[in-house]
């Protein structure tokens, strides 16, 4: 068996998040369809981990396995004709048999988009909020997330998870002329963390929390004690990193 790495951007509106569920579409199983339309057979493929209802993504990875090598180029064209216009495959990589799409990620990169003032051009793909923030105070709460921690406080409860432990790598707030972007990585993610995360430190930039309170919430492990979390569709998954090693150079 030959393992590839799919690389796949998708628009999440129409999809209720990635894996796959019963009586609802997903991007999994968009995908799945299309590869069966391509190649008449059924595969399964699975991808480094799941995004929400409504969660975009610039680059999710899945790893599926073939019994013969595949030409690429040739897959790649042939899916995205299949596939609907809101998911697109962008590469396909071979991988060693053994490399593992969710696991053997040790980064995965997620952005938050805001708007500060009302377009009718970016309502699909950022949450227009036009309250006044103190965009220094969130980014000094933020950076109390930093570190490996559990964080519970930020997550949906009864997740099957084995730890709720993870290590945020890098936290950062942007002024993009009337867009702020939250940008965040981390080894892994918990369910609806980004978006806790998000709505709480809103709250800071709002005054009704204070910066030096972040610790705290942390350590209690209750997400009631965190604030609201934001919509999903100002939400992109943007890249997830691997060792090099785990790849198979072309010939």
């Amino acid at each position: 068996m030959q393992r590839y790495f799919i690389y796949i951007a998708f628009n999440g509106s129409n999809y209720h998040g990635w894996q796959i569920q019963p009586n609802a579409m997903t991007v999994q199983e968009a995908i799945q369809i299309a590869l069966k339309t391509y190649f008449q057979k059924d595969f399964e493929i699975v991808g480094a981990g799941r995004t929400d209802t409504g969660v975009h993504a610039r680059e999710m990875v899945a790893h599926i396995d073939f019994d013969v090598e595949i030409d690429e180029k040739e897959m790649i064209y042939h899916l995205n004709n299949i596939l609907p216009t809101d998911i697109s495959i962008l590469k396909v990589k071979k991988v060693k048999e053994d490399f593992h799409a969710r696991f053997d990620a040790t980064q995965r990169t997620y952005r938050y988009y805001i708007q500060q003032i009302k377009s009718p051009f970016t309502n699909q793909h950022s949450l227009y909020h036009n309250r006044t923030l103190d965009v220094e105070k969130m980014q000094l709460a933020s950076k109390k997330l930093l570190g490996n921690h559990d964080f519970s406080s930020f997550s949906k409860s009864k997740t099957q998870t084995f730890t709720n432990d993870c290590e945020v790598q890098f936290i950062n707030w942007e002024a993009r002329g009337n867009q702020l972007v939250f940008e965040i990585k981390a080894n892994r993610f918990l369910r609806n963390m980004v978006r806790s995360i998000v709505g709480t430190l809103l709250e800071v930039g709002e005054g009704k929390r204070m910066v030096d309170s972040i610790p705290q919430l942390m350590a209690s492990s209750d997400r009631t004690k965190a604030g609201p979390s934001v919509p999903a569709h100002g939400l992109f998954l943007e890249e997830i990193v691997y060792p090099i090693d785990g790849f198979i150079e072309k010939e």
